[in-house]
């Protein structure tokens, strides 16, 4: 059984350690659904350190630790969009995502909230479809020189229901 996580938080020190884990996340975790070169591209987005740390900053960022040590994150944009949500490769599966997307859907319906949106991967539109989801459009987004595709979803939260 995996040890317990715990979320706190996001401190501009982690920042570093979130790009690493966003890196190995999609290059790990997503060569079912995406390719080499868009694998390349979309893990570029942390290779500038600055901008990696100031997205990070933008929202409500939560770090998901385990003994002590990053396993995930999730990034809150203006509370009501889930802009970031990546699991290291080793803890995958083992509920990560799971507790950093009760949290962030806790907070954003205690701060007013009445639906979350996410464009999610296609790596990740089952997680997100097993947790009242739903698909509204398919995007293609251009990076470097090539398009990735993730799906734009939302999920509302019902009058006096808990997320």
């Amino acid at each position: 059984m995996s040890a317990p996580v715990s979320l706190r938080p996001f401190l501009p020190a982690d920042a570093p350690a979130l790009a690493d884990l966003f890196r190995a996340s999609v290059l790990e975790l997503t060569g079912e659904d995406y390719d080499e070169e868009q694998q390349e591209a979309w893990s570029a987005a942390a290779d500038d350190g600055e901008a990696f740390a100031a997205r990070l900053a933008e929202g409500l960022t939560l770090v998901a630790l385990r003994a002590g040590a990053p396993v995930g994150f999730l990034s809150l944009k203006d509370n009501t969009l889930i802009d970031l949500l990546y699991v290291a490769p080793d803890a995958a599966g083992s509920g990560v995502g799971t507790a950093l997307c009760d949290a962030a859907e806790t907070l954003a319906k205690a701060r007013g909230a009445r639906a979350v949106t996410v464009d999610a991967s296609d790596t990740a539109l089952g997680f997100f479809q097993k947790r009242g989801y739903v698909a509204h459009r398919r995007n293609m987004v251009p990076l470097a020189d090539t398009w990735l595709g993730n799906t734009a979803m939302e999920k509302k939260f019902a009058e006096g229901a808990q997320p």
